[in-house]
């Protein structure tokens, strides 16, 4: 996570250019031609500001697709959840973008490596998650800076979480909410089997994770980067990309970091 300097200077200059993006959804394509006609529109590679019409879904698209851009993405929700959305209104839209508080999110860089020795790189703004393939449940090493530390994992899966995505897969799995500054990655056993009383790990975000693939042709293992899905695992090692900022903005009041804070007493 960057400073809290950082956290108030990303994203703070002027959106006199939007450009609006919609999920496909009837409802979100709508909004977009009627936002068009109120503000304008400019292609994405030329806007200040981007401006995310749907649900979570898209935004988490958006941001993948404008990693290396280091443009603010501001979404309004036109779809079913919307935790990272604000509130849908076409009033005041330039106001609220000027105003509007920047939550910097840094991704996960995994890299994998498949039974063949076939290799892959993906980014994930949620999660990296390991996950059995068949009916036989998985066996898996755990490695942190090299040392390891779990010799054995038997279980459906392991997750490696950022905070921004630790509401999401990580708290479904029992995982621990992180505040968004937090300096960490939340590791996360799903449906551990073996040790039993292992509930997982909080790691700093300088860590390195290596988790390797035991028995893999008897046991075969995917892993997925958010949509990104590979398959046959032999091992897989995630980072936290420090050098990929990303910035969303939200409303005064309710900014991501606010968000997250309240799932903590939620129940």
């Amino acid at each position: 996570m960057g400073a809290a300097g950082d956290r108030q200077n990303h994203g703070k200059k002027p959106c006199a250019h939007l450009a609006f993006l919609a999920s496909g959804a009837p409802e979100a394509e709508d909004s977009r031609q009627r936002l068009i006609e109120k503000y304008g529109d400019c292609p994405p590679e030329e806007a200040d500001c981007i401006v995310a019409l749907g649900g979570d879904g898209l935004m988490l698209r958006t941001l993948h697709r404008f990693m290396d851009a280091g443009k603010p993405i501001y979404g309004m929700n036109r779809g079913s959840v919307g935790f990272l959305m604000n509130q849908y209104r076409e009033t005041g839209l330039r106001k609220r973008i000027a105003e509007a508080k920047p939550s910097i999110i840094h991704p996960l860089l995994m890299h994998a490596v498949n039974v063949r020795g076939d290799e892959f790189s993906a980014h994930a703004i949620n999660e990296v998650s390991l996950l059995r393939q068949t009916s036989q449940i998985a066996k898996l090493r755990i490695l942190v800076n090299g040392q390891e530390r779990l010799p054995e994992l038997v279980t459906d899966g392991v997750l490696v979480s950022t905070p921004a995505g630790s509401t999401a897969y990580n708290l479904s799995a029992n995982g621990p909410i992180l505040p968004l500054d937090a300096p960490l990655m939340a590791l996360t056993p799903i449906s551990a089997f073996r040790p039993r009383r292992w509930h997982g790990a909080l790691l700093p975000d300088l860590a390195k994770v290596r988790i390797e693939v035991l028995e893999a042709a008897k046991r075969p293992v995917s892993v997925v980067a958010d949509h990104d899905e590979f398959r046959d695992l032999a091992y897989v090692d995630v980072v936290m990309d420090h050098a990929t900022t990303l910035i969303l903005l939200h409303d005064a009041g309710h900014s991501l970091e606010e968000r997250i804070l309240r799932e903590q007493f939620g129940y």
